[in-house]
């Protein structure tokens, strides 16, 4: 069993949601990261999800943006992420890795040797925001040989005809893609999801995780009502961001303000 089925067969066994928290590799730079990450399951983190640094991030809000260029300004490249899980692993072997990104820098990596190498690294998972179904034969078969999970995205705009066909091949998990627009700007109801998250129940056993938008505690507490996890990624980076000295660089209080909110989200998302 993957640590991805693991984890969530044990979610479901405590009857209770999960938090994903994201962070950006190598923001503000590596030692601060990598410590936040360290820090992630202690502080309540069911999986974690590691952004990669790219230069035209078109699905990301400002918030991402933002970390994405100081990241690449720290000097951060898709070998420094995998170096990241690879280090991460040491200490932990149990906690799901995802990474998040764009094509681009994968397809300069070079498919089969990125799905080889991530593997190797630790990771679980990859979520390629930018790769339609249509096109997911420039790195399914690698990453089924490396036993990576392929996690699709469904919007709101993903109509019951086409669901089945995204969802064909998926593994881990669905990544509901909450709203229609960028990361960290509004969120969806209550209403919205009672709507939506059936319709992918419908056509797949996989575990749903609602994304963009998911920014406090209780918005948390609430896709996890209808959903089986939270992903948080904007706010924890504006808290980042927020805690940065004028020069952009970490402060004493960087690591702490952010496993601080994955804690208080963590709350939330067990209670809720």
């Amino acid at each position: 069993m993957s640590r991805i089925a693991a984890r969530f067969a044990q979610i479901r066994s405590e009857k209770r949601g999960a938090l994903i928290p994201f962070l950006e590799a190598w923001d503000p730079d590596g030692a601060t990261s990598m410590a936040i990450l360290r820090g992630m399951p202690e502080a309540g983190a069911d999986l974690i999800e590691i952004g990669c640094p790219f230069t035209d991030p078109m699905a990301d809000g400002p918030t991402i943006q933002l970390a994405g260029r100081r990241a690449l300004d720290a000097g951060a490249s898709m070998a420094h992420t995998l170096a990241m899980v690879r280090e991460f692993r040491r200490e932990d072997d149990a906690t799901p890795i995802i990474l998040m990104g764009y094509l681009n820098p994968i397809l300069a990596y070079g498919p089969p040797r990125f799905c080889t190498d991530a593997a190797a690294a630790g990771v679980d998972g990859l979520i390629i925001v930018d790769l339609p179904t249509e096109e997911a034969d420039l790195i399914a078969a690698d990453a089924a040989r490396n036993q990576l999970d392929i996690i699709r995205l469904v919007a709101p705009t993903t109509d019951d005809a086409r669901l089945p066909h995204v969802l064909a091949g998926s593994s881990g998990f669905v990544y509901y893609v909450s709203i229609t627009g960028i990361t960290g700007t509004r969120t969806a109801s209550g209403d919205e999801l009672a709507r939506a998250i059936p319709r992918i129940r419908a056509v797949t056993d996989l575990p749903v995780a609602v994304g963009f938008g998911v920014r406090s505690p209780a918005q948390a507490a609430l896709a996890t009502r209808h959903a089986d996890a939270a992903v948080v990624a904007s706010a924890l980076i504006d808290t980042l961001a927020a805690s940065l000295d004028a020069d952009r660089h970490a402060t004493a209080g960087t690591v702490r303000a952010v496993l601080d909110q994955v804690r208080t989200l963590a709350a939330a998302v067990r209670g809720g």
